[in-house]
Protein backbone atom coordinates (compact mmCIF):
# COMPACT_ATOMS: atom_id res chain seq x y z
CA UNK A 1 0.00 0.00 0.00
CA UNK A 2 1.43 3.36 -1.03
CA UNK A 3 1.35 5.90 1.71
CA UNK A 4 -0.82 8.79 0.50
CA UNK A 5 -3.13 11.07 2.38
CA UNK A 6 -6.86 10.51 2.39
CA UNK A 7 -8.79 12.10 -0.44
CA UNK A 8 -10.98 14.20 1.88
CA UNK A 9 -7.90 15.83 3.44
CA UNK A 10 -6.43 16.49 0.00
CA UNK A 11 -9.67 18.20 -1.07
CA UNK A 12 -9.81 20.20 2.15
CA UNK A 13 -6.22 21.36 1.75
CA UNK A 14 -6.84 22.48 -1.81
CA UNK A 15 -9.63 24.70 -0.46
CA UNK A 16 -6.89 26.72 1.27
CA UNK A 17 -5.07 29.50 -0.54
CA UNK A 18 -1.75 27.97 -1.56
CA UNK A 19 1.09 28.88 -3.84
CA UNK A 20 2.54 26.54 -6.42
CA UNK A 21 6.23 25.64 -6.49
CA UNK A 22 8.11 23.77 -9.21
CA UNK A 23 11.51 22.16 -8.76
CA UNK A 24 13.94 20.22 -10.91
CA UNK A 25 15.80 17.02 -10.02
CA UNK A 26 17.78 17.52 -6.83
CA UNK A 27 16.11 20.83 -6.05
CA UNK A 28 15.70 21.76 -2.40
CA UNK A 29 12.24 22.55 -1.06
CA UNK A 30 13.75 23.36 2.35
CA UNK A 31 16.89 22.68 4.38
CA UNK A 32 17.37 21.24 7.85
CA UNK A 33 17.35 24.16 10.28
CA UNK A 34 15.05 26.37 8.17
CA UNK A 35 12.10 27.90 10.01
CA UNK A 36 8.85 26.04 9.39
CA UNK A 37 6.53 28.52 7.69
CA UNK A 38 4.96 26.35 4.97
CA UNK A 39 3.24 22.97 4.68
CA UNK A 40 3.74 21.34 1.26
CA UNK A 41 1.60 18.89 -0.68
CA UNK A 42 3.14 17.07 -3.65
CA UNK A 43 1.11 17.40 -6.85
CA UNK A 44 3.58 15.80 -9.30
CA UNK A 45 6.90 14.04 -8.87
CA UNK A 46 8.56 12.93 -5.66
CA UNK A 47 10.19 14.77 -2.76
CA UNK A 48 12.47 12.97 -0.31
CA UNK A 49 13.07 13.91 3.30
CA UNK A 50 16.75 13.28 3.96
CA UNK A 51 18.52 13.31 7.30
CA UNK A 52 22.30 13.51 7.14
CA UNK A 53 24.20 11.35 9.62
CA UNK A 54 27.35 12.28 11.55
CA UNK A 55 29.36 9.71 9.56
CA UNK A 56 28.49 11.48 6.29
CA UNK A 57 25.76 9.05 5.28
CA UNK A 58 22.18 10.01 4.56
CA UNK A 59 18.89 8.38 5.46
CA UNK A 60 15.67 8.83 3.49
CA UNK A 61 12.85 9.27 6.01
CA UNK A 62 10.01 9.94 3.57
CA UNK A 63 9.27 9.73 -0.13
CA UNK A 64 6.31 12.04 -0.66
CA UNK A 65 4.57 11.28 -3.95
CA UNK A 66 1.52 12.88 -5.60
CA UNK A 67 -1.16 13.54 -2.98
CA UNK A 68 1.32 13.22 -0.12
CA UNK A 69 1.95 15.79 2.59
CA UNK A 70 5.65 16.54 2.95
CA UNK A 71 7.04 16.55 6.50
CA UNK A 72 3.61 16.82 8.10
CA UNK A 73 5.11 16.33 11.59
CA UNK A 74 6.93 19.66 11.13
CA UNK A 75 3.65 21.53 11.29
CA UNK A 76 4.16 21.92 15.05
CA UNK A 77 7.95 22.32 15.04
CA UNK A 78 9.81 25.62 14.89
CA UNK A 79 12.47 24.27 12.46
CA UNK A 80 12.82 21.47 9.92
CA UNK A 81 14.97 18.54 11.05
CA UNK A 82 15.67 17.25 7.51
CA UNK A 83 16.40 18.43 4.00
CA UNK A 84 13.60 18.07 1.43
CA UNK A 85 15.04 17.25 -2.00
CA UNK A 86 13.17 16.46 -5.21
CA UNK A 87 13.73 13.04 -6.77
CA UNK A 88 12.69 14.32 -10.19
CA UNK A 89 10.84 17.24 -11.72
CA UNK A 90 8.16 18.05 -9.15
CA UNK A 91 5.24 20.38 -8.50
CA UNK A 92 4.06 21.22 -5.00
CA UNK A 93 1.55 23.50 -3.39
CA UNK A 94 2.62 25.34 -0.25
CA UNK A 95 0.22 26.49 2.45
CA UNK A 96 1.18 28.77 5.31
CA UNK A 97 1.48 27.02 8.66
CA UNK A 98 -0.62 29.76 10.19
CA UNK A 99 -3.51 29.07 7.79
CA UNK A 100 -3.37 25.32 8.46
CA UNK A 101 -3.34 25.84 12.23
CA UNK A 102 -6.27 28.25 11.95
CA UNK A 103 -8.20 25.56 10.03
CA UNK A 104 -7.67 23.14 12.93
CA UNK A 105 -9.37 25.53 15.33
CA UNK A 106 -12.19 26.56 13.00
CA UNK A 107 -13.02 23.39 11.03
CA UNK A 108 -13.69 20.07 12.83
CA UNK A 109 -13.97 18.24 9.49
CA UNK A 110 -10.46 19.38 8.58
CA UNK A 111 -9.09 18.40 12.00
CA UNK A 112 -10.67 14.94 11.71
CA UNK A 113 -9.33 14.42 8.17
CA UNK A 114 -5.87 15.43 9.40
CA UNK A 115 -6.10 12.96 12.31
CA UNK A 116 -7.18 10.17 9.94
CA UNK A 117 -4.21 10.94 7.68
CA UNK A 118 -1.76 10.93 10.59
CA UNK A 119 -3.18 7.64 11.92
CA UNK A 120 -2.55 6.08 8.51
CA UNK A 121 1.01 7.42 8.47
CA UNK A 122 1.67 5.98 11.96
CA UNK A 123 0.31 2.60 10.88
CA UNK A 124 2.53 2.64 7.77
CA UNK A 125 5.61 3.64 9.79
CA UNK A 126 5.03 0.85 12.31
CA UNK A 127 4.44 -1.69 9.56
CA UNK A 128 7.59 -0.60 7.73
CA UNK A 129 9.71 -0.87 10.90
CA UNK A 130 8.41 -4.42 11.45
CA UNK A 131 9.08 -5.43 7.85
CA UNK A 132 12.61 -4.05 7.62
CA UNK A 133 13.49 -5.91 10.82
CA UNK A 134 12.89 -9.21 8.97
CA UNK A 135 16.09 -10.75 7.65
CA UNK A 136 15.17 -12.13 4.23
CA UNK A 137 13.54 -10.73 1.13
CA UNK A 138 11.13 -13.68 1.22
CA UNK A 139 10.02 -12.87 4.78
CA UNK A 140 9.61 -9.18 3.96
CA UNK A 141 7.55 -9.95 0.86
CA UNK A 142 5.39 -12.42 2.81
CA UNK A 143 4.71 -9.77 5.47
CA UNK A 144 3.86 -7.18 2.83
CA UNK A 145 1.46 -9.56 1.08
CA UNK A 146 -0.20 -10.56 4.38
CA UNK A 147 -0.63 -6.89 5.34
CA UNK A 148 -2.25 -5.99 2.00
CA UNK A 149 -4.37 -9.12 1.70
CA UNK A 150 -4.11 -8.94 -2.10
CA UNK A 151 -1.97 -10.68 -4.70
CA UNK A 152 1.11 -8.83 -5.87
CA UNK A 153 0.26 -5.93 -8.21
CA UNK A 154 1.45 -5.72 -11.83
CA UNK A 155 5.17 -5.46 -12.62
CA UNK A 156 5.05 -1.66 -12.98
CA UNK A 157 4.52 -1.32 -9.20
CA UNK A 158 7.31 -3.68 -8.10
CA UNK A 159 9.91 -0.95 -7.64
CA UNK A 160 7.63 0.83 -5.16
CA UNK A 161 7.10 -2.44 -3.30
CA UNK A 162 10.89 -2.89 -3.07
CA UNK A 163 11.13 0.62 -1.62
CA UNK A 164 8.38 -0.10 0.91
CA UNK A 165 9.99 -3.30 2.18
CA UNK A 166 13.53 -1.95 2.17
CA UNK A 167 15.15 -4.14 -0.49
CA UNK A 168 16.67 -3.45 -3.87
CA UNK A 169 14.38 -3.85 -6.87
CA UNK A 170 16.69 -6.57 -8.19
CA UNK A 171 16.41 -8.61 -4.98
CA UNK A 172 12.62 -8.35 -5.10
CA UNK A 173 12.52 -9.36 -8.78
CA UNK A 174 14.63 -12.46 -7.99
CA UNK A 175 12.28 -13.43 -5.14
CA UNK A 176 9.22 -12.98 -7.33
CA UNK A 177 10.85 -15.05 -10.09
CA UNK A 178 11.32 -17.90 -7.58
CA UNK A 179 7.60 -17.83 -6.82
CA UNK A 180 6.34 -17.22 -10.36
CA UNK A 181 5.25 -20.82 -10.92
CA UNK A 182 2.55 -20.54 -8.23
CA UNK A 183 -0.61 -18.48 -8.37
CA UNK A 184 -0.22 -17.42 -4.73
CA UNK A 185 1.39 -14.07 -5.55
CA UNK A 186 -0.28 -13.13 -8.75
CA UNK A 187 -3.70 -12.06 -9.91
CA UNK A 188 -5.41 -13.85 -12.77
CA UNK A 189 -3.88 -11.64 -15.51
CA UNK A 190 -0.32 -12.51 -14.39
CA UNK A 191 -0.98 -16.23 -13.98
CA UNK A 192 -2.60 -16.36 -17.41
CA UNK A 193 0.44 -14.71 -19.02
CA UNK A 194 -1.29 -11.41 -19.79
CA UNK A 195 1.28 -9.06 -18.25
Amino acid sequence: MIPIMSRPLFDLLLDCAGRELSATVGGYVFHAGDRVTTLYVVIEGEVRLIRHQLDGGAQILQRARPGGVLAEASLFSPRYHCDAVTGGPSRLIGFTVREIRDRFRADPEFAEAWAIHLAGEVQMARFRSEVVALRTVAARLDAWLAWRGDPIPPKGAWKQIADQIGVTPEALYREIAKRRHTDVLFGSAESEGKT
